[in-house]
């Protein structure tokens, strides 16, 4: 870069006080608002977190030891940082943020560390599961928008845990997906057969489970099932169920479960019904209605939340596309 093509403000005399707004100042030349508004807000808040807490060299060296040892344990399958995220609550939080729900809307929650895009696709009423991965459950499920109007040519992700709690991914030697799925839509919903869902540890081998156990945690996650939706025009939605009284329910290791989200699970008692979905008297039934909103009404409920939320902070930054970004 050459130095007599661009403007560096002077910086001098540092000192812990004026440091922010030196480091504010220098950062305040690009020209893509939104990043500076990101990278300024960062900062602020970064070195405001410094200075309450007295943070110490050693602590702050641990803190980059940390996360040093977060990016190490990533790899293909595995990822640590989503799972970081996910503890921390954020997953949860951006994820609100980006895809509000107005009322009568399915809501959406964590995405988790165990998705993948290899799954199998499937016609509907096919087992995503293969023989013997636990208790056998029908789900019956209708995906409709926010007017009542069945959506066909939905696509629609599954997948989840085998009955001791391990994803697929979770297994040395994997080759093929298990206990997953990519499904459409048609005029009726859709429907597929899987097994019970149960709790499971989330991995806890790694710096996350460290620091949940520093901070006297249960690594614990509730029983439930992924879902992933996908069409033009409308708002991508990542969500799950969750059956009802699950000893996690209220203490999720990463904040997923949501009240509206909270399903009973029955029991096939009815042979015909049993018979037609080529299920057995006695297994497992999980019925839904799906709920989707479109771009347009997300996009119209995400920019007026975005603007409650600044007027809230007394913020003068300008909206962008529903995001803040520096003003000039």
């Amino acid at each position: 870069m050459d130095p007599s093509k661009i403007t560096i403000p002077p910086m001098m005399d540092l000192t812990d006080s004026n440091i922010t707004s030196n480091v504010n100042i220098i950062n305040s030349q690009s020209p893509n608002k939104r990043l500076q508004y990101l990278i300024t807000t960062l900062v602020t808040h970064l070195h405001d977190f410094a200075r309450e807490t007295r943070l110490t060299s050693e602590e702050w060296m641990a803190a980059i030891q940390f996360l040093t040892a977060v990016g190490q344990k990533c790899d293909d399958i595995r990822q640590e940082f989503i799972l970081l995220s996910d503890t921390l609550g954020l997953s949860v939080l951006v994820d609100g943020m980006n895809h509000p729900k107005p009322p009568g809307a399915t809501e959406g929650t964590v995405l988790g560390p165990f998705h993948t895009h290899d799954a199998q696709h499937f016609e509907i009423g096919e087992d995503i599961c293969s023989p013997g991965k636990g208790e056998p459950m029908l789900v019956l499920c209708t995906v409709k928008d926010t007017a009542g109007k069945p959506l066909e040519g939905v696509t629609v992700d599954v997948w989840e845990t085998d009955d001791t709690g391990h994803y697929d991914t979770q297994y040395p030697g994997r080759t093929t997906p298990d206990c997953r799925g990519v499904l459409e839509s048609n005029d009726e919903g859709f429907w597929f057969k899987c097994v019970k869902p149960v709790p499971y540890p989330i991995p806890s081998d790694g710096p996350v489970g460290k620091m949940l156990s520093a901070l006297h945690r249960h690594c614990y996650r509730p029983a439930h099932l992924h879902f992933k939706f996908k069409k033009a025009g409308y708002d991508e939605l990542v969500t799950a169920l969750y059956p009802r009284g699950d000893p996690y329910e209220t203490s999720d290791a990463v904040f997923g479960v949501k009240s509206s989200l909270i399903v009973d699970i029955e029991t096939l008692s009815d042979s015909t019904m049993a018979e037609k979905y080529s299920m057995k008297v006695g297994d497992h039934l999980l019925k839904w209605d799906f709920v989707l909103t479109t771009d347009m009404e997300s996009e119209e409920l995400k920019n007026r939340l975005a603007k409650q939320a600044l007027e809230t902070l007394g913020s003068t930054a300008k909206l962008e596309n529903g995001v803040p970004v520096a003003s000039e």
